[in-house]
């Protein structure tokens, strides 16, 4: 069974998809940005172990052979549905395998702004550790005391919520189908009034996408902060901009973005109060150990002929 990792390994990780090769599963690993490698492959793959490159028609059409598209993870904006249906090419996802690492990574951008790590760390590697504008001073925060609104309580929020609250901030949350009984929950935009972070935690569907446009920034508190370790299309990237330079935000902290790989050029970059990653929220030696546990396991029920699990379509 030929199968394309179509991401980046690092030696442990590598070690172990090598291993698979005992179990009949020869794993090629293809680095996102070298589609001349990964177009010289696909005629030959029977799955494609997917994690953000898009699944699209130039993919599927040099891939006559392939069977199945194995999310690794849990959002599938990035993947053909339609069209990969229409030719019989299975489509899984992985609820759960990364949701620990993504609030963590949540978590820590939440403290990473409100404590100005970056600049810190900026300033320390320059010399000017000690020198540093103590105008920031009134920017410089904590969790506790804070009212911190999850949008999507999914799994991600259901991990983040409790740990947020031994820290001593108040969650509330919104949600299309709230649990019964739960005090926390708030519509979309009384949460948005009422928060002092506001972390984004739902798919990029039609009914999502710029969800956080300059309307609902507008009616935000002032001072608060976005966190967005969910996809870039749910954001309103020049709104935010503007809600950032102006101060009607204090902060963000970004995981994600409209365009990916993003452009050097993107204006959000240059701000201080702005903290970023390069869409890694989801990326663990953790997560992957529980996501090729998955991958595998699907291999071989592709190969017997049984349900797949958390099959789409």
């Amino acid at each position: 069974m030929q199968v394309i990792w179509n991401y980046d390994a690092a030696p442990q990780f590598l070690a172990s998809l090598k291993a698979l090769a005992r179990d009949g599963i020869d794993v090629t690993v293809c680095p996102e940005s070298d589609d001349v490698r990964l177009f010289e492959l696909l005629p030959h793959t029977d799955i494609l172990w997917h994690c953000l490159r898009p699944v699209d028609a130039q993919l599927l059409d040099a891939a006559p052979g392939l069977r199945l598209v194995q999310k690794i993870g849990v959002g599938l904006n990035t993947i053909d549905l339609a069209l990969a249906q229409s030719r019989g090419i299975a489509v899984c996802n992985m609820p759960g395998t990364n949701s620990r690492a993504v609030a963590e990574h949540a978590l820590g951008l939440m403290l990473a702004v409100l404590r100005q790590t970056n600049r810190f760390d900026g300033d320390v590697r320059v010399g000017n550790g000690w020198e540093w504008d103590p105008q920031r001073q009134d920017a410089l925060g904590e969790i506790s005391g804070r009212t911190v609104g999850l949008v999507g309580f999914g799994g991600v929020s259901r991990l983040l919520a409790p740990i947020l609250e031994a820290m001593g901030a108040e969650v509330i949350f919104t949600t299309r189908h709230p649990p019964p009984d739960d005090d926390r929950h708030r519509t979309l935009e009384k949460l948005l009034t009422t928060s002092d972070i506001i972390s984004l935690h739902v798919p990029l569907t039609e009914e999502t996408e710029k969800l956080v446009n300059a309307e609902r920034l507008m009616n935000m508190k002032r001072g608060a902060i976005l966190i967005n370790t969910a996809r870039g299309g749910l954001v309103d990237e020049a709104a935010l901009l503007d809600a950032l330079v102006d101060g009607r935000l204090s902060g963000a902290g970004l995981d994600v973005f409209a365009a990916e790989p993003a452009p050097a050029g993107n204006p959000l970059f240059s701000l201080p109060n702005v903290v970023l990653s390069p869409h890694v929220a989801w990326l663990t030696r953790e997560t992957l150990e529980r996501s090729l546990t998955v991958a595998v396991e699907n291999c071989r029920r592709l190969e017997a002929g049984e349900p797949l699990l958390h099959q789409v379509i």
